[in-house]
């Protein structure tokens, strides 16, 4: 049996102040640290070792997954990040108030521009200080690869020749992967391997710091995907995650 983990990062500060935080760079809350190293914790409970990791650009997910290995008691294995895994990029809307955002344009416009599959925020303009072309980190991505704004079927396309190239082939050589990114990062590698309709993926929300393992038979097919953790309590979580862009 061959697994990948999938793990969004714990709570970060534009999440507790309910910002569209996109590619920000925005660091863990207490809170998020703390999710963080339970979710290690969760991990090394029920004995999952892993030979290699992967995680975005950003800081909020690098430090999850440094809490998480901590725990785990495997800061040694390689890590490799790459800026393919960062979270879809929210354009204009990134450091709105969620909520505001809703009452202004309306929730179910506020709906579509978080979680549909090919609808994306106004772009940044080109000499917007946001730009990701000014950030030192993506200074060897060439420019027209670099977002100014993403709907998920765009983030999707980002990240699928990364995984298809290679997270997912190094099952080959490794029994488990881990894979620390973001909400919707980790929605659109989902919705690569769960097959979910372009319609349906609407509803997924992802919990922050709780580990979705999926399984893979000896010819790499996926078997079987579960969360850890209390079923109740990740299913508040979920409705937590969904209720932050509506009016409150």
């Amino acid at each position: 049996m061959k697994r990948i983990v999938l793990l969004r990062h714990g709570e970060s500060t534009w999440n507790r102040e309910n910002r569209f935080t996109g590619w920000t760079d925005v660091d863990l809350t207490e809170k998020g640290v703390a999710e963080a190293l339970a979710a290690g914790d969760t991990l090394a409970a029920e004995g999952f070792v892993f030979e290699k990791a992967y995680t975005s650009y950003l800081k909020r997910a690098v430090k999850t997954l440094n809490c998480v290995l901590d725990r785990l008691d495997e800061d040694w294995i390689p890590v490799e990040k790459n800026w393919r895994l960062n979270e879809k990029h929210y354009g204009a809307l990134q450091g709105l108030d969620k909520r505001e955002t809703a009452r202004r344009y309306g929730e179910e416009q506020v709906l579509l521009w978080r979680r549909s599959y090919d609808t994306a925020p106004a772009p940044l303009d080109e000499d917007d200080p946001r730009n990701p072309r000014f950030d030192v980190r993506y200074d060897r991505v060439p420019n027209r690869e670099l977002p100014l704004t993403e709907s998920l079927r765009d983030t999707i396309n980002r990240i699928m020749p990364y995984w298809q190239r290679v997270i997912f082939p190094n099952l080959e050589t490794a029994d488990s992967l881990l894979v620390v990114a973001h909400g919707n990062s980790l929605r659109g590698i989902i919705k690569h391997l769960k097959h979910i309709p372009d319609d349906e993926i609407v509803r997924l929300n992802l919990p922050t710091a709780v580990p979705y393992v999926f399984e893979f038979d000896d010819d790499f097919r996926l078997s079987r995907d579960y969360f850890l953790g209390d079923p109740q309590r990740i299913r508040e979580r979920m409705e937590a995650v969904a209720a932050q862009g509506t009016k409150g």
